[in-house]
């Protein structure tokens, strides 16, 4: 079973095929399929970690696969039957895991140096230091953790991140001590510390790179020059939670009670295996945190910033303002859309702030839209003018303000937390009772596209629903969002992360 030495990875792929069966027998090595291309493996073992120690691991780089070896075949059954009932994400991309064939991996050392080294210092974070049994890696492969600090940068930020969030995560790996936060080149930038370097080490190997959000909030994580943090104040920019009594400082707000109190109450639940990815934020703490952001702001990205995208290559013939108001309303509350007079093909949409703005570009750029890939940037207008008063415009220019059709005009709304990128699966929500599977699968595939599959929600008033492309999934969303279902219930669609 030994892999014979040699230069190249080509050893491994010959030896490991990747031709394992879905029902194989339970393994303590799992094979994992479709990563995408640029996934590390301090990505692949951190799905591992929270079922148990990870003992090997060998990634068929070519083919996006990896193998995956636990240290208990207990632990592997354990993450199996979790991922079956939530499907895990790497890089925002669903990717598939069963059982291998083999029962143990046997790696050459040289050829798989670099995961053996990532190996080793998640280990000797796991089990304080006592090195790996049976590696011949050298202990300078991975230089230990000198510092206790960490210095975070969050890139990405389109939702706002608050001190207690940074507290809920960072505390999964060891009590944190201290944390100070602080905006500097536009970004907002945190100092975490914990009391001892293994905690920081262990932080950063599990976190560095994930998101904190779906699809935003992206952790930059290195250890910092500092080796102990002065806290002289504690509110909603520093805090030191090793002393309760440090006033809260001049004009600076402490934590709101009710805000602090939800947290609280939340943190309980974040020992959940599988909240590495993305950092699953439970509710009421996401909702905290939208309730706060009223009162927070972000830095970087003034609530201010650019509020007015310009869409291009529009396919004018079918385009209106009311199908751009439904698509780009899944990313947040378009106020108004004007379809260029003299250039048909391109429209200006006015979003409530920078966030939305910078978020609906983000997902919606290089989409197709009624056949034609649409370019969305910035645009340099401050706002959309409406038509003078008694002048006709054709019907190009529409005001939303008053819409009732906004997702995000509560603060906290739980669509804060159902923002996907575009994709083939859909989610429909507002179901009433008397409306069948079937009269879904009609309605949809009516829109022009071909209806995949379908599956209820237990009590039958969401579904999922998926069609045949991301295209269609996007026409279907913009024909039939709000479409009246009768019984006064207008269905609601969005794009989902989950596939049937």
């Amino acid at each position: 079973m030994g892999i014979p030495s040699g230069k190249s990875n080509g050893n491994d792929s010959k030896k490991f095929k990747g031709e394992d069966k879905m029902d194989g027998a339970p393994s303590r090595v799992l094979h994992i399929r479709k990563l995408p291309g640029e996934v590390t493996e301090t990505e692949v073992i951190a799905l591992g970690l929270p079922f148990g120690k990870v003992t090997n691991i060998l990634m068929l780089k070519g083919k996006n696969q990896a193998f995956l070896e636990l240290a208990t075949e207990e632990a592997a059954i354990t993450m199996v039957n979790y991922y079956s009932a939530v499907t895990p994400h790497l890089r925002n991309q669903p990717i598939y895991i069963q059982y291998s064939n083999h029962k143990e991996l046997k790696t050459d050392n040289t050829l798989n140096q670099r995961a053996q080294a990532v190996l080793q210092a998640v280990t000797a974070v796991q089990t304080a230091n006592t090195p790996l049994s049976g590696t011949t890696v050298s202990e300078s492969a991975v230089t230990p953790a000198q510092s206790p600090v960490l210095r975070i940068i969050i890139d990405n930020m389109y939702y706002p991140v608050t001190l207690d969030v940074l507290h809920q995560i960072f505390s999964k790996f060891g009590a944190v001590l201290k944390i100070i936060t602080f905006t500097k080149n536009n970004q907002f930038q945190a100092l975490l510390q914990y009391g001892d370097p293994v905690n920081a080490q262990q932080a950063k190997l599990a976190l560095d790179g994930q998101n904190i959000y779906n699809a935003c909030c992206t952790l930059r994580i290195d250890f910092s020059k500092l080796v102990n943090l002065n806290v002289k104040y504690n509110n909603d920019k520093s805090r030191d939670y090793t002393r309760p009594d440090l006033p809260s400082g001049d004009g600076q707000p402490a934590l709101d009670p009710a805000i602090a109190a939800a947290f609280a109450k939340e943190t309980s639940l974040l020992a959940v295996p599988g909240a590495l990815s993305p950092l699953a934020i439970p509710n009421a703490a996401a909702a905290a945190a939208a309730a706060a952001a009223g009162r927070v702001g972000m830095p970087g990205v003034s609530a201010g910033g650019n509020t007015v995208l310009l869409v291009s290559n529009l396919n004018e013939e079918m385009v209106t303002p009311q199908s751009l108001f439904t698509l780009f309303g899944v990313y947040g509350d378009v106020q108004r859309v004007k379809i260029l007079y003299n250039k048909k093909d391109s429209a200006l949409i006015q979003m409530a702030d920078g966030n939305q703005s910078q978020l609906a570009m983000n997902h919606l750029n290089g989409q197709k839209m009624y056949g034609k890939i649409i370019r969305v940037t910035l645009s340099k207008h401050q706002t959309v003018q409406l038509p003078r008063e008694g002048l006709d415009d054709q019907g190009l220019t529409k005001d939303f303000g008053n819409s009732p059709l906004h997702r995000f005009k509560k603060p906290g709304s739980k669509n804060f937390q159902n923002i996907f990128p575009p994709s083939a699966t859909l989610h429909l929500s507002n179901i009433p009772p008397s409306v069948a599977e079937e009269d879904l699968r009609t309605l949809f595939a009516n829109t022009g596209g071909t209806v995949k599959a379908f599956k209820f929600f237990q009590d039958h008033k969401m579904a999922l629903l998926q069609m045949a492309t991301v295209e269609e999934a996007i026409q279907a969303l913009i024909d039939l969002h709000n479409y009246n279902l009768g019984e006064n219930h207008h269905l609601r669609v969005s794009f989902s992360k989950s596939t049937i």
